[in-house]
């Protein structure tokens, strides 16, 4: 492969820019919001800070959940919208409501029956004399608030994702931005205690969330309805929640590895947390910093995720299949290169952030160090998640699970386990041993996308949609 054919033309990076940008824009905000919000909470203590982040962490699972249970029937939207049937982007549509609606009433119930147990496993004592009790105090208060944005975010990533797979994603941006500021002022007013309320602290922000929720979800739904010009697919789309039989079976097919996925890999996750936890409740502070701070430089990587999968499913679905392959190999290159340049500026600006937060030395000493070795890893993180999203725009999700939730489960879990509870080694080379394993998914990611296995058009005849 020659490295000029990993460099596309203008207008290749102009369809990109106008896929990823409204993507991007979105994911900065959301995150520098999320920052701020982080920095409000922890300025009402360590404790609070960390009851708070192994809450979002539990609801991170159910999360991803949603992402994974509308991502199989998304690949067929992408894909029915690259043909132009609309009929099928509406059963794909319903198809959703039932994920949704269900992921939802799973998710309620454990978190209500369970909540507390959940959180106490994060819950150990480290260096410094923190209190436990109140964490787990201020974790369930935050908790309990928190179920009630579990429904409005399941319809609001419904529509949304809907709208990304046919083209239109500034609406979803818009809707994301609105909620996030809405998010920020209720924050300040409600932790805090501003323009004559009380001072609500963990509970408040919870608050914050919730109304920002249905703020988003509310932009979504109306724009889309009031709008069936531009998305024809909503036509009709409640006057039966009827899903064709066949494609129930297709996606369901290509579907239930996505969703087991996205469960197993946010379970991982956050099992990898717990097994860091060991080494104390200053751990859990420092990486609810960390991970905060992070999440705002990976908001690339998520954008050019996006666009792999829609850019690459529309051209698939349209029957483009060797355009797909040159325009991924360039998706591809494009975000490793994009990764380097924003890991170099994490590494710069990570030892200046965590002294804005209210906590001790030790969790600021932590948090540097994590996002240091963050920064390194922050392009192969990039190159793993583009070759994530190719094999899933190609209906590959057998593969996509084995590549993605197997590799944490086999590889990542293990060490992080044996490591923290049959060795005394410090947090800091346990987390950079178990985040250079990634260096292994990249071999086998690049191995996967060359075979070309993932060029697939699922949707070439009428009877598709049957």
């Amino acid at each position: 492969m020659k490295l000029s054919s990993l460099v596309g033309n203008r207008l290749f990076y102009k369809r990109l820019f106008k896929v990823m940008t409204p993507v991007l824009i979105q994911n900065v905000i959301t995150n520098f919001v999320s920052l701020l919000d982080n920095l409000m909470v922890g300025q009402v203590g360590t404790e609070a800070m960390s009851g708070v982040a192994i809450v979002n962490q539990l609801l991170f699972v159910f999360n991803l959940c949603i992402f994974g249970g509308l991502a199989g029937a998304g690949i067929f939207t992408a894909q029915y919208f690259g043909r132009g049937d609309q009929e099928g982007v509406r059963n794909t549509f319903r198809f959703k409501l039932f994920i949704g609606l269900a992921a939802s009433v799973v998710f309620l119930l454990v978190f209500l029956f369970f909540g507390g147990s959940l959180i106490s496993l994060f819950l150990h004592e480290g260096e410094e004399a923190l209190d436990l009790a109140r964490t787990l105090d201020e974790g369930k208060k935050y908790l309990f608030v928190m179920l009630f944005q579990i429904p409005p975010f399941a319809l609001s990533q419904i529509y949304a994702s809907t709208l990304r797979e046919t083209g239109e994603t500034m609406v979803p941006m818009k809707a994301g931005v609105a909620a996030v500021f809405v998010n920020l002022i209720l924050n300040y007013i409600l932790i805090f205690g501003k323009l004559g309320m009380p001072v609500f602290g963990v509970t408040g922000a919870a608050i914050a969330t919730v109304i920002a929720r249905f703020a988003e979800c509310a932009i979504v739904v109306l724009w889309t309805h009031r709008h069936p010009s531009k998305n024809p697919f909503i036509v009709g789309a409640y006057r039966s929640l009827h899903v064709p039989g066949k494609l129930v079976r297709q996606i369901a097919l290509l579907g239930t590895p996505l969703l087991v996925n996205e469960a197993l890999w946010s379970a991982g996750m956050t099992m990898m947390n717990q097994c860091y936890s060991l080494r104390g409740l200053e751990v859990v502070s420092a990486q609810n910093i960390s991970s905060t701070i992070m999440n705002l430089f990976l908001c690339a990587s998520f954008a050019m995720g996006s666009a792999v999968s829609i850019m690459i499913g529309q051209l698939l679905g349209a029957g483009e299949l060797d355009r797909a392959v040159e325009e991924d190999h360039q998706l591809i290159a494009f975000s490793v290169v994009l990764c380097v340049v924003i890991g170099g500026v994490m590494a710069l600006v990570s030892p200046l952030i965590p002294e804005l937060y209210n906590t001790t030395p030790m969790v600021k000493t932590l948090a540097v160090r994590f996002l240091l070795i963050d920064a390194l890893m922050l392009p192969f993180y990039a190159f793993t998640n583009t070759c994530y999203f190719t094999l899933r725009s190609g209906g590959k999700t057998v593969i996509t699970f084995i590549f993605d939730s197997a590799f944490v489960w086999v590889c990542n879990i293990p060490v992080a386990f044996c490591l923290s509870r049959f060795t005394t080694m410090s947090i800091v080379p346990m987390f950079f041993l178990v985040q250079s394993l990634e260096l292994i998914k990249c071999l086998i990611g690049f191995i996967m996308v060359r075979s070309r296995r993932w060029v697939n058009n699922l949707v070439t005849g009428p009877e598709a949609n049957e």
